[in-house]
């Protein structure tokens, strides 16, 4: 999930970015919202969060400190204006990178990305040599061939991989596909999509390498 900060309509702004076109769960939130929630958000919230984007609110210079005493996740600026200065005073700040606007969806999710490999922390990656996850919209590859997967199974799949040998709870799952504020949205759907993502597995490696426990929640052998 990627949360974008705007006083202008930050819902509107992620759809504009295109975030819903690639299966990528959003929540915008105005800064006055943001900066109370991300002080208070619990630990499980906050891990569900991929990266911030901050697009135009007054001092946002001061929200990149902010957020990073609770989260190491990415914070990324657009800079509408392509002000070298305020480029400048973006990085001074804290940010992690400065994205001139309006720009692709593509070029923001290959931005994390590529923070988050020079953090180490980059979360796609190989399980076992059998299956490779992007995390930039791409589909995964399953035994060396390219795997079509719906985009929440696609989501689920990666998220599966970033926390390889982990268990996740299925509301951890529903956090990271569907975003944190879905209430109009059954948390049971996710029992639905891995079922579907099971059987995809199992038919291309012969064997189900998600391993479930009932009120424990799911993991991702290796495979």
């Amino acid at each position: 999930m990627i949360i974008i900060v705007d006083d202008r309509d930050a819902l509107e702004r992620a759809d504009t970015l295109g975030f819903g076109r690639e299966g990528i769960s959003t929540e915008g939130l105005a800064a006055s919202d943001f900066k109370e929630w991300v002080r208070t958000a619990p630990e499980p919230e906050l891990a569900a969060v991929e990266a911030f984007v901050l697009g135009q609110f007054d001092d946002r210079r001061f929200f990149p400190k902010i957020i990073k005493q609770r989260t190491h996740a990415p914070v990324l600026a657009l800079n509408g204006g392509r002000s070298l200065q305020e480029t400048l005073d973006l990085f001074a700040s804290g940010v992690d990178d400065v994205i001139a606007d309006p720009t692709h969806i593509h070029e923001i999710l290959a931005r994390i990305k590529a923070i988050k490999r020079r953090a180490g922390s980059e979360p796609a990656g190989e399980v076992s040599g059998q299956i490779l996850v992007f995390g930039d919209g791409r589909d995964p590859e399953v035994g060396g061939e390219p795997l079509h997967l719906p985009r929440r199974e696609r989501r689920i799949l990666e998220y599966l991989v970033s926390n390889k040998g982990r268990r996740v709870t299925k509301g951890q799952i529903f956090n990271f596909v569907y975003g944190l504020f879905s209430e109009d949205i059954d948390e049971n759907v996710i029992e639905s999509h891995i079922s579907k993502l099971r059987k995809r597995l199992r038919h291309r490696l012969g064997h189900d390498p998600i391993d479930s426990q009932r009120y424990l929640g799911y993991r991702l052998n290796d495979c």
